[in-house]
């Protein structure tokens, strides 16, 4: 498919919280972010999110609180800057409940939650959504959490040497463990499964232990769909080996053509189809019927924004504390342990008049949906700019940030989704199906040329060892001659 009629595609991105990337929206009037705690405002977001199309509803998360600026916890406190936050698994099954098509997106770090446990509730999710869930990995970047964790901060690079593995306990455990016609159901005999079919997987790592069977039969995509954020040197060998979805933040276009270069390269050199997984920048749409009017919308959210909650939150994302610079100090040579792809993008790119990036201009382009690229207009002109971005970058669609909740979904929904659906460049309807089905066409469950393959029963990286410490009986020779 030529980059003029590639299919765009959306994703809600959202956070079981009230300030996401627009700290200070909240108080915008007829906001609803203070409603995240109820189970009404989530089925809301879903069902908007299934009512444009989108891919999925993407639910970001941190765990730790965003305390680098100022060298506290007080800008995000008073600024609600991803604090209070609540788990987001929970929100799949909430948002499934009352849609059938669109997927969910949840995020969870690696360092934080043992591959055992988590296994089952990936198993759980996607039973409970009939196979609509993704799973967003990270690897964490806050260091609050790790102090709250009592362990210690890893390394940039080292964080993804044990998410491999953490994949490879995930792979053994929802690819590896149970065959697909371990249960039986035989009433008569009344056995539920054929233990023989039910494989304990051995896994001896460097970080982790896990020998057992998964506590989890089959569920429709046995591994959820892969969502991946990491756009570092480190990140993306690591996504180009496991994700199907990678999102970049880049805060131009022309920085996303470089960002969607790379992702591209690291999956051929991994070995994969470079288009095999989609690619979504971060973007904010404001639009209304006319052009007067979507500027006059962006103009008042502005009036809202919050310049300290954007510094607590930027100083989280690239890992230094913000209040130590001067307004007009470059920022391009900060060294991060947090999102190192987003020091790079601030460091390889430039500002729309040409220069380099400075305090003041990080702070006016991320008091609204942080450092992606807003989109203002009518929905003639932001469909032009999507278009254009998305021909100009290689990009396969957008995580859309919401300014308001759920306003600017709902905006672009009616103004937005039927333009490009008028253009062709825009889903009609959905593929019937699992979120993997619904993404790439070709059944539920993982293609023998993704690596989850090789840890199935008899694959080449399989560990699977049913008997050492099992308590079940290993056959041997003699054994066999005996039943002869």
């Amino acid at each position: 498919m030529s980059k003029k009629t590639k299919i765009i595609s959306f994703n809600a991105f959202e956070m079981n919280c009230i300030s996401h990337l627009s700290p200070g929206l909240w108080r915008y009037p007829n906001d609803q972010a203070l409603h995240y705690k109820d189970i009404e405002y989530w089925q809301n977001i879903a069902k908007i999110a299934e009512q444009g199309l989108f891919d999925a509803v993407f639910i970001a998360d941190v765990l730790g609180v965003y305390d680098l600026y100022g060298s506290n916890d007080i800008g995000a406190l008073k600024t609600a800057l991803q604090v209070p936050v609540n788990d987001p698994t929970q929100l799949a099954v909430i948002g499934a409940s009352v849609t059938k098509h669109v997927g969910f997106g949840v995020t969870a770090g690696v360092p934080f939650e043992h591959p055992y446990p988590f296994a089952r509730r990936l198993s759980t999710l996607d039973h409970l959504t009939k196979g609509r869930v993704g799973w967003n990995i990270v690897t964490g970047y806050l260091p609050s959490a790790n102090k709250n964790m009592g362990t210690s901060e890893l390394p940039h690079d080292d964080r993804y040497e044990l998410a491999d593995e953490y994949m490879e306990v995930i792979y053994k455990l929802l690819e590896g463990s149970w065959e697909d016609d371990a249960v039986i159901l035989d009433r008569e005999s009344g056995d539920f499964a054929d233990p023989s079919k039910i494989h304990h997987i051995g896994h001896h790592g460097k970080y982790f232990d896990v020998p057992g069977i998964h506590l989890c039969e089959p569920s429709i995509q046995r591994t959820p769909v892969l969502f991946q954020a990491g756009n570092s040197t480190r990140g993306r060998k690591f996504a180009a080996t496991h994700a199907e979805a990678i999102f970049i933040a880049p805060p131009t276009k022309e920085y996303a053509k470089i960002a969607v270069k790379q992702v591209r390269d690291a999956l051929l050199a991994a070995g994969r189809d470079p288009y095999s997984a989609k690619i979504y920048c971060l973007a904010t749409i404001i639009t209304d019927s006319t052009q007067d009017l979507a500027q006059a919308k962006y103009n008042d959210l502005l009036k809202y924004a919050s310049t300290e909650g954007a510094l607590v939150l930027n100083s989280g994302w690239l890992g230094v504390d913000l209040s130590r610079y001067n307004l007009d100090d470059p920022l391009s040579n900060i060294k991060s342990n947090a999102i190192v792809a987003q020091v790079e993008a601030l460091s390889n790119s430039t500002t729309n008049e040409g220069k380099a990036w400075t305090l003041r201009d990080l702070i006016k382009l991320t008091g609204i949906g942080c450092q992606g690229p807003k989109f203002v207009g009518s929905p003639s002109q932001v469909c032009d700019m999507l278009q254009e971005f998305v021909a100009y970058s290689d990009a396969d669609g957008f995580n859309l940030a919401y300014a308001t909740t759920p306003t600017t979904f709902s905006d672009v929904v009616e103004f937005i989704v039927p333009e490009l659906q008028k253009r062709g460049v825009y889903k009609q309807e959905y593929t019937q199906g699992s979120l993997r089905h619904k993404l790439f066409g070709k059944g539920d469950r993982l293609g023998h040329d993704h690596i989850a393959s090789q840890y199935r029963v008899n694959g080449a990286k399989s560990s699977i060892n049913d008997y050492a410490g099992t308590g079940r009986r290993q056959f041997t020779k003699k054994d066999i001659e005996y039943v002869i």
